[in-house]
């Protein structure tokens, strides 16, 4: 009550004593009164141009937050690992890195917590976007209650943008008629580059500026191919010109988050072959090397120890040798692809650098928005495999890369490749676990590296104090003498749950702040409190294939709990539940009370949609659509699922002499399904992750003028199971088929789309793949597309 009642005097106060209100409680800012004094004619009136207030400090710093995607600790470098990173190295080298910060363990939970100061649960993103459902913390909405970073500091004065990935808006609405409330445009940022999903192609991805859908380059940084990692570089070094030039009188903060080095990996053979041989000892080698660099290095104490590979993950001497150069392969790919990240990182910093700013800019580089990923289990050349739950064996995988070119096929257009999960367990040395496990420090263990040369002081000693993602928005406003604001655009605010981290600029051996700190992913759970850290794996190995033993059965209150004194056990490799039980139910007690304060419940929420029920899935809610003319870009979450769901496709088309080009296609050359004219012939191909192709093809060819087209796909069973094709032309049977695998409610992509009259983004048959998009010379009057069942 007596909060309600201070905002309600503080609303009045702005109104009535707008020369006097604290301005920070309440925002956006209200008007600045003019400074004129009206009389009844001009002559008798006094003019004075008004003078808006600066509500900032004098000479306020830039800010810079750079968060690389699915990247372990052991990767880099510039902390002991194989990975060159340069520019890492050179953020260290100008401030001060930090080597127990934490992320959530997963993409969309850590950007909102990120960008908030809010655990991810209390800001709906328990979940990633593409899998929320209804429970308050897994939603896939930050609350307009939460207001963003960016959406404070514009109101203070900043120039705000955001590049690369966005991953934080629910999929439902990510088509070009919005709703655009919960795009990046609606949480403050001013610009925005970038895809809203949680992956992109390099080469060909579904591109957004601001609330409009657009088309990349054709090529980027002089070369004769694009890639999407250089747009979003020279996008962002554009804007940076752009505010340099058009108010060089305010400050700008840019949230640089590029889709690398989340799979599918993407980058061209020259920043590959740099690393070729160099991970041919294999994934238990690589642990032994980093670690022995790490404790080198004094990244981590001499006195962690190595943790062991879980028994449910292959070791390196377990892979046939007729597979070791497929898996080593991928590996430097994945390699190739970090370092080429951070290169770009450079450019940006260069260009900052040469606009005079670099040493007012406050950096944070954070490698990793969570541990590096075990989402390519086996190894793959096409990662959404593992998401759709197909097994395959490597021998298919091999298979169809040597009928693509071979080896240096990984890394390219062609291929959607992922490498082994005990890559990213080696990414994650000295740790156990890997991305998605919120229970061990492989999952959430990021390292940061911080400078702003005008405000910290350089220091090469680690800072060890616990500290977590939500703890930047505080340490930012700190910085600026920013008051948590009240109310943000009419919305009284939910409480920031981050500490300022700026006590440890100048001293690394300061007492931490942070005292206590839940985790949980999918029921992967952990709580720290003061030195202790408690925590229990959960239902799901992110590295083992297929759906988990007993999921539909599973209650969380039989998880079996560690324990560990991490103040003396930094890796978690001493598990004391047995030696110390009554701590241990302390700290599981704590857990459920931070759980019920930040809307994490319940608990393994997260689970609802990708283990229990699936058919509540990211899907639209209609079941039948009509189409006019030509459709470009429908993204594939708010599509029609036509390769999942029994459906009829009918079109009304005008066939021209010599017709070529596609009717209607779905996802891309790593996985979809296409309606295409070839040579006159009226043609059908199911791409099952590249590694079953079902074409089929009419016996005559289609008849010229107007002619009605129905693609008839009548599923043999349930999820994943058969699915009969039938191809009529003017209501007579042309060809049939059978697609002997199909996918779940997943999708084939994560960011490519549906188009209606070519196949815009990656081509999804290999017979068009030279000539995509493939537009059809015919017209294309009116589709409907209908659910069978």
């Amino acid at each position: 009550m007596k909060k309600l009642l201070k905002i309600i005097l503080t609303s009045i106060l702005c109104i009535t004593f707008n020369n006097y209100t604290n301005g920070q409680e309440i925002l956006p800012f209200p008007p600045t009164p003019s400074a004129s004094t009206a009389g009844l004619t001009m002559q008798t009136s006094t003019y004075q141009k008004r003078v808006e207030p600066n509500r900032l400090p004098k000479d306020a710093p830039n800010i810079l937050i750079i968060l690389i995607d699915d990247a372990g600790p052991a990767t880099p470098s510039t902390y002991g690992g194989a990975i060159n990173t340069p520019n890492l190295s050179r953020v260290a080298d100008m401030g001060i890195s930090y080597n127990r910060f934490h992320s959530t363990a997963m993409c969309s939970p850590t950007r909102a917590a990120l960008l908030t100061g809010r655990n991810h649960t209390s800001v709906g993103n328990g979940q990633i976007a593409e899998l929320a459902n209804d429970w308050d913390g897994f939603s896939g909405k930050i609350p307009k209650t939460s207001a963003t970073i960016a959406e404070v500091l514009k109101n203070y004065g900043y120039n705000t943008s955001a590049f690369g990935k966005w991953h934080n808006t629910p999929t439902e609405l990510t088509t070009s008629k919005g709703p655009f409330d919960y795009w990046p445009t609606g949480y403050g940022f001013e610009y925005f580059y970038g895809f809203l999903s949680g992956e992109a192609s390099q080469y060909e991805p579904h591109m957004i500026r601001n609330t409009t859908v657009v088309e990349h380059p054709e090529t980027t940084q002089g070369h004769d191919y694009y890639h999407l990692t250089e747009d979003i570089t020279e996008d962002a070094v554009k804007w940076l010109r752009e505010q340099q030039a058009f108010s060089p009188d305010k400050p700008f903060f840019m949230y640089w988050a590029p889709g690398a080095v989340h799979g599918p990996h993407h980058v061209t053979k020259e920043w590959v072959d740099k690393y070729k041989g160099k991970f041919d000892g294999g994934w238990d080698e690589y642990r032994k090397t980093a670690f022995k660099k790490q404790k080198e290095l004094g990244w981590i104490p001499q006195s962690a120890k190595l943790t062991e590979r879980d028994k449910t993950m292959a070791g390196w001497d377990e892979i046939p040798e007729s597979e070791r150069a497929f898996q080593s392969r991928l590996m430097e790919v994945y390699a190739g692809f970090a370092e080429h990240t951070d290169h770009n990182v450079g450019l940006l910093l260069n260009e900052i650098k040469n606009q005079g700013k670099l040493d007012n800019t406050i950096v944070f580089y954070i490698w990793g928005d969570n541990g590096s990923s075990a989402e390519g289990q086996n190894g793959t050349i096409s990662e959404l495999l593992a998401q759709n739950s197909i097994s395959t064996t490597i021998q298919q995988h091999i298979d169809v890369v040597n009928q693509l070119g071979g080896l240096d096929v990984l890394g390219s257009p062609k291929t959607d490749n992922m490498y082994h999960a005990g890559w990213a367990w080696a990414g994650s040395t000295p740790y156990k676990s890997t991305k998605l496990v919120a229970a061990h420090f492989g999952g959430t263990r990021q390292p940061m590296a911080v400078s702003w040369p005008k405000g910290i002081k350089r220091d090469k000693t680690p800072r060890p104090q616990f500290h977590h993602v939500i703890d930047i928005v505080p340490t930012i406003y700190d910085i600026l003498d920013i008051q948590e604001p009240q109310v943000v655009n009419g919305f009284t605010q939910d409480a920031i749950h981050g500490v300022s981290m700026d006590y440890t600029f100048a001293d690394p051996k300061a007492e931490g702040t942070r005292k206590i700190q839940f985790f949980d992913i999918m029921g992967s759970r952990g709580l720290y409190y003061d030195g202790w850290f408690a925590s229990t794996f959960g239902l799901r190995k992110p590295w083992a294939t297929g759906l988990p033993p007993g999921a539909a059965d599973w209650d969380p209150e039989n998880d079996t709990w560690e324990l560990y004194n991490i103040d003396e056990d930094w890796s978690q490799a001493n598990d004391l539940a047995k030696k110390n039980p009554k701590k241990l139910e302390e700290m599981k007690s704590m857990f459920l009370t931070e759980s019920a304060k930040y809307k994490n419940l319940p608990i393994g929420g997260g689970l609802w949609v990708p283990i229990l029920h699936p058919e509540y899935g990211p899907s639209t809610p209609y079941k039948e659509w009509n189409f006019t003319g030509r459709i470009e870009r429908m993204p594939e979450f708010t599509a029609p699922r036509l390769g999942t769901f029994s459906n009829i496709v009918s079109m009304e088309i005008e066939v021209p002499k010599n017709a070529e080009g596609v009717l209607y296609s779905l996802g891309g050359f790593a996985g979809g399904l296409s309606c295409y004219v070839k040579d006159g012939h009226l043609c059908y191909e199911y791409n099952l992750f590249e590694i079953n192709r079902t074409q089929i093809k009419s016996k005559t060819k289609l008849p010229e003028g107007k002619v009605n087209i129905e693609v008839v796909s009548r599923l043999v069973s349930q999820a994943r199971g058969a699915m009969n094709i039938t191809l009529k032309v003017n209501g007579t049977v042309a060809a049939e088929g059978k697609v002997p695998t199909t996918i779940t409610t997943f999708g084939f992509t994560a960011n490519d789309c549906l188009d209606f009259g070519s196949d815009l983004g990656s081509p999804v048959s290999i017979d068009y793949y030279d000539n995509a998009p493939f537009r059809f010379n015919g017209e294309i009057n009116k589709s409907y597309v209908k659910y069978l069942d």
